[in-house]
């Protein structure tokens, strides 16, 4: 009987050891281990350059690593962050790596699409999902207003296929709805406002502003000066501006 008194007694102490040590190890030994609630908070690197991204994650105790992958900005320098995981202002431990994708040293080659015949805001939408820029809008007189007839880099002409770098300015040759009829100017002098405008919109032409002002020499309500002048040489659709006298 006094040998099972103790065996329990020494069983109890070994239970009450193994107690006491797993609670150091829970609540002691591992925090220290795990350095726990020492946490860093992840800075925004975003737009950083590589150096300066670098010198800010070394400063808060946080290694890093770069990711393979690279992405590309018009926006930002080269070798820029783009991204980073964990995000900024996540709570991570000190020591923990932090993977930065960086902007690319060059600008991805794209090929143009064909953007001819199409209107001009089509085409605007095109360039823009494709990560191009629209450059410099030239009209020229042509029948279809706003239809895009050429599409330009660095001020040649260039077909669908031919690659161009990421962000580049593509100028586009659009129609000016006008033609390339030329017509003559009809004499306005002297003629009625309604007579005025009928005969220059008989001519294929188009009412500009009309001006009122006192005229010595032409009678009240009649027309005493135009521009363009009577036989200048204009395209179908060009607006004709003139002044009638009043009292």
């Amino acid at each position: 009987m006094y040998s099972i008194k103790k065996i329990l007694f020494h069983l109890s102490i070994i239970i009450g050891l193994s107690v006491l040590l797993g609670f150091l190890f829970l609540k002691v030994y591992l925090p220290v281990y795990t350095n726990h609630g020492e946490t860093v908070s992840v800075p925004d690197l975003s737009g950083y350059t590589y150096d300066e991204a670098v010198d800010l994650l070394e400063s808060t105790g946080l290694q890093y690593e770069v990711s393979p992958d690279s992405l590309y900005s018009t926006e930002l320098p080269a070798l820029a962050v783009l991204k980073q995981i964990p995000k900024s202002s996540s709570q991570v431990k000190s020591g923990r790596k932090v993977y930065l994708t960086l902007n690319s040293r060059n600008a991805p080659m794209l090929k143009m699409p064909n953007l001819v015949n199409g209107m001009l805001r089509n085409a605007q939408e095109i360039l823009a999902n494709m990560g191009l820029e629209r450059g410099e809008i030239i009209y020229v007189p042509d029948i279809g207003i706003n239809v895009v007839l050429e599409q330009r880099y660095r001020g040649f002409k260039v077909p669908e296929g031919f690659e161009v770098p990421k962000g580049a300015k593509i100028d586009l040759v659009v129609g000016d709805g006008m033609g390339n009829q030329f017509l003559q100017v009809p004499n306005l002098i002297g003629l009625d406002e309604d007579e005025a405008e009928f005969l220059i919109l008989g001519s294929g032409l188009r009412v500009g502003s009309k001006n009122y002002a006192q005229n010595d020499t032409i009678p009240v309500g009649k027309v005493f000066m135009q521009i363009p002048g009577s036989g200048s040489q204009v395209k179908t659709g060009e607006p004709i501006e003139f002044w009638i006298s009043r009292n």
